[in-house]
């Protein structure tokens, strides 16, 4: 999963983590996916090759376009994840967030993560807050500072002013961590807990 292959209205090309299976994010996938044409004409050219002509065109091409939405159930099964993390002292948990995102069984997908860095951009709470409103829950992942990363806290408090559910797993195997503050338990970061609380 890369980078989203969309431009925004303004030109500029967009920010958010590609879902998996396809080169946009949430936001732009319905309207810029060709895969749900590809598997109708691939269905069509099956159809048409087993039952030739007309008929088997459509059946073919009914066969695909049934295939594409049974894909895309699946995949939006998975919940749509916003990530927030302390940027300045724990980079690396992002990557583990991701990688473990791809995973086929992994409950969820990232849609976003925290656009807290150390020199943000003068408008990061706005899109912030665009992103944790396309997510269906906020995961905030903790490290031994993430207690009081400002960037985190704000995004925290941005998530419960848009009635989002928030979650707190700790980040790393060993050490002693603070929750943080109005983001509820802190689980430790385990599969039976991501389904439980991903259900």
């Amino acid at each position: 999963m890369g980078q989203c292959k969309a431009s925004t209205k303004k030109g500029h090309k967009c920010s958010n983590l590609a879902m998996n299976g396809s080169n946009y994010c949430y936001s732009h996938k319905e309207s810029r996916d060709v895969s749900p044409v590809i598997s109708s004409a691939i269905g069509g050219l099956l159809g048409s090759m087993l039952l030739p002509g007309v008929g088997g065109i459509i059946l073919g091409s009914a066969t695909g376009t049934l295939l594409n939405k049974i894909g895309e159930k699946n995949l939006i099964m998975k919940k749509k994840v916003f990530v927030s993390f302390d940027f300045d002292n724990d980079k690396a948990l992002k990557g583990f967030v991701i990688g473990q995102s791809k995973l086929e069984q992994s409950p969820f997908m990232v849609i976003d993560h925290s656009l807290k860095e150390a020199a943000p951009e003068a408008n990061w709470k706005d899109k912030a807050r665009a992103a944790i409103r396309r997510a269906d829950i906020v995961m905030v992942i903790v490290g031994s500072e993430t207690y009081r990363a400002p960037g985190v806290l704000a995004e925290v408090a941005m998530a419960r002013q848009e009635g989002k559910p928030v979650i707190q797993l700790i980040g790393y195997r060993d050490g002693d961590y603070k929750p943080v503050e109005n983001a509820g338990r802190l689980y430790r970061w385990t599969w039976e807990n991501l389904r439980k609380l991903l259900a």
